[in-house]
């Protein structure tokens, strides 16, 4: 089904699981595997324009070098075909970012300081301090009752986990699985990032997050950026999702994603999910 949404022909995907994975399997069964999932694979209704428009070349990606490795991808078609998802103008500063990434973007600002920087009289300096990562980020919210729902994440995410062989192929497979064949799944692993200024900035316009005091920016990986219903969806995977509290995580990640497109926050949506809520 994912190589049959990211642009092959049928016999070509048959064709590329017997090359890559040893497994003959007759076009009818992908057919039918395409037919029988139809109803949660809701790209079938994007794929004859993307296709049209971009082959089999709809995602870019690129591994980025964040003091692990990130796995960022971008599809391409379902970012221009999405224009409408959202008010005029808003796609168009959610591509130039995520585009941006590709391109001359502060990569360094994801990785710890090992060393100190050298100063012009040969002496080492100290080391400047490490950015703090979102998902370190700890601060008092206001009361709230989390609403717990089943929707197509859950569906998607459990057959993206059936191509999950371990444990920490979790994340890159329900990645990968949304990316390719929901509707509004654009971006996976998005790094963003918020400067000291940027939280001043929403300070002084009453927005009060009780963040400590920080020199450097504050960097994370949104896991699935979607576009629906007018709104920017920031979603993260999160392993049983009802025992967890990632409120604090998700709310820097939206201070992150508005201060880099410069959109404002009353666009975007936050959640959690994985295969059952």
């Amino acid at each position: 089904m994912c190589l049959y949404n990211l642009g092959f022909t049928q016999e070509e995907a048959a064709r590329r699981i017997l090359a890559e994975h040893h497994m003959r399997v007759p076009r009818r069964t992908v057919s039918h595997w395409i037919a029988n999932f139809r109803s949660i694979t809701a790209f079938h209704r994007l794929r004859p324009a993307a296709v049209l428009a971009f082959g089999c070349d709809m995602i870019r990606d690129r591994m980025l070098d964040h003091r692990q490795e990130y796995h960022y991808q971008v599809h391409l078609a379902k970012l221009s075909l999405l224009r409408d998802a959202v008010p005029p103008g808003v796609g168009a500063k959610i591509e130039s970012y995520l585009l941006s990434v590709f391109e001359d973007f502060p990569h360094h600002l994801f990785r710890d300081a090992e060393v100190g920087d050298v100063a012009s009289d040969g002496a080492l300096q100290a080391p400047a301090p490490a950015a703090l990562r979102s998902s370190q980020s700890r601060f008092e919210t206001l009361p709230f009752a989390p609403i717990a729902k089943e929707n197509l994440a859950n569906d998607l995410a459990a057959l993206g986990l059936l191509l999950a062989r371990k444990n920490t192929d979790r994340h890159p497979s329900v990645q990968d699985f949304m990316l390719a064949n929901d509707s509004s799944t654009i971006a996976c692993e998005l790094p963003v990032y918020l400067r000291p200024e940027e939280l001043a900035y929403y300070k002084a316009r009453s927005f009060f997050v009780a963040l400590p005091e920080f020199e450097r920016p504050i960097t994370g990986h949104i896991d699935v950026v979607q576009l629906r219903n007018g709104l920017i969806h920031l979603l993260d995977y999160k392993p049983n999702a009802r025992d967890i509290d990632p409120v604090n995580q998700l709310l820097v990640y939206a201070l992150a994603f508005a201060s880099r497109t410069r959109l404002p926050l009353l666009r975007i949506q936050c959640g959690w999910f994985d295969d059952r809520d």
